[in-house]
């Protein structure tokens, strides 16, 4: 079996039995590179040389949810609870708790496409306004599927499709990485190559809310930090600095092009102006790190992964044993070239590392089998996208875990990983295959 789809389903089997994620990658790296020809030395060396390339991330995402917990001391998450509360009137009227579902599931959805397009700070509002309203969404019996499927929507198909943001740089690694193949492109046409593929989240996210995951569902009222810190009733001076703090963060997040630096700006702020006291500020941090944690781990070991993963050499035999095995048929090849992205992507985790890996071998390959410009835009597009929705490594899928799962009732694999492959990757490879036939 290839070393790649090996590595894969290794890591995928585990997952879905509930072995925790990052021993799942190291496992599947391991099986993935022995299977590849590499020693168990080599396999463990490639490995440890590509978990520094996640160092920065995780650190990012430690910053962060420190940033998150201080903010919760202000009180202002709390603010925004009784906001919602509002809506619902005492005697929980039918139609004003579907007006604060919807009120919930717009404002979420709204907050993750500005995320990418508009205000490109990704994952970072996760932490801060998802754990606080999560005692709201109990009391409307929300399914957290639902939410992590409506996140996970919002972090994935505006970059894909939007060349604004990390929509920009998408769409740039793509145009660079299939010029260095030997195919030059016009940016211009990567968002009509797209628009079919996106449409497929589209429906994904339709079937999630109205169909998947309508039913009411259950959880627990357990106290988390958050909560614990929401007892404090924010002043109006807490307001103020608390949005001075995140246009800070903001602002040096897009002039550094850094969140670890835009989280240090926001922390700065909160001391400087006393919104959060010297005193408590180690536990603060702490446990905003503690909450960011999982994914720092998950992103470290999944560049561990893709490290072993390229060492094999086995991403090419695999794609050119498909083009040996569907000469002749484009339909076919297309869509075999689609499940081995998916593959590929699955593993890394990441659109923006899976593009520069997919393009070189499928470039060629989509030439020789005499498909269009726009076509092979679609086909490498899509490819690289299904590594973002639906991965267990991918930080849209554990950027939703983070802030669903701060009570400890929302499994990763099983409530946002499944959900999310099967609304949005699903799709993805159906109507990403029906692009590249109709762009030709």
């Amino acid at each position: 079996m290839n070393a790649v789809i090996l590595a894969v389903l290794v890591m995928l089997v585990l997952s879905l039995l509930r072995v925790n994620v990052v021993f799942a990658l190291l496992i599947g790296a391991l099986a993935g590179g022995i299977a590849g020809g590499l020693s168990f030395a080599d396999t463990l060396s490639s490995f440890t040389d590509g978990l520094g390339n996640g160092a920065t991330i995780a650190l990012s995402y430690a910053m962060l949810g420190g940033f998150a917990v201080a903010i919760s001391r202000t009180g202002i998450p709390e603010l925004l609870v009784q906001g919602v509360l509002k809506v619902v009137n005492k005697d929980g009227e039918a139609t004003r708790e579907n007006l604060a579902k919807a009120l919930i599931i717009l404002a979420l959805l709204a907050m993750a496409i500005f995320s990418q397009n508009l205000i490109p700070i990704h994952i970072a509002f996760i932490p801060l306004l998802v754990p606080p309203i999560l005692y709201v969404m109990n009391e409307l019996k929300i399914d957290r599927r639902l939410i992590a499927a409506v996140l996970t929507f919002g972090l994935t198909a505006p970059y894909i499709l939007l060349p604004y943001g990390f929509g920009l740089i998408f769409h740039e690694i793509l145009a660079t990485q299939m010029e260095l193949a030997g195919l030059a492109i016009d940016m211009a046409d990567i968002p009509k190559a797209m628009a079919l593929p996106v449409a497929g989240l589209v429906l994904g996210l339709i079937i999630a809310v109205f169909i998947s995951y309508r039913k009411p569902r259950e959880y627990k009222e357990v106290t988390t930090t958050i909560e614990e810190t929401q007892k404090k009733v924010a002043s109006k001076k807490d307001i103020v600095v608390t949005i001075l703090a995140l246009i800070a963060a903001l602002y040096a997040q897009i002039e550094t092009d850094s969140m670890i630096i835009g989280a240090l700006a926001g922390i700065v702020m909160l001391y400087i102006f006393g919104a959060m006291k010297w005193r408590a500020a180690d536990d603060i941090l702490t446990a905003g790190m503690r909450m960011m944690a999982f994914i720092g781990f998950v992103m470290i070991t999944a560049n561990g992964f893709a490290s072993v993963i390229q060492a094999t050499g086995a991403v090419e035999p695999l794609v050119n044993s498909v083009s040996e095995l569907f000469a002749g048929n484009k339909g076919v090849a297309a869509l075999m070239m689609l499940i081995v992205g998916l593959f590929v992507t699955m593993g890394i985790g990441s659109s923006f590392a899976t593009i520069p890996i997919i393009a070189a071998i499928f470039v060629p390959l989509s030439v020789e089998f005499g498909f269009s410009t726009m076509a092979i835009i679609a086909l490498i597009g899509t490819a690289g996208a299904l590594g973002d929705a639906g991965s267990p490594a991918s930080d849209s899928t554990l950027g939703p875990t983070a802030g669903l799962n701060v009570d400890g009732q929302h499994n990763h694999i099983w409530d946002t990983v499944v959900p999310t492959f099967l609304h949005y990757n699903i799709p993805l490879v159906i109507f990403g295959w029906i692009a590249v036939m109709l762009l030709g």
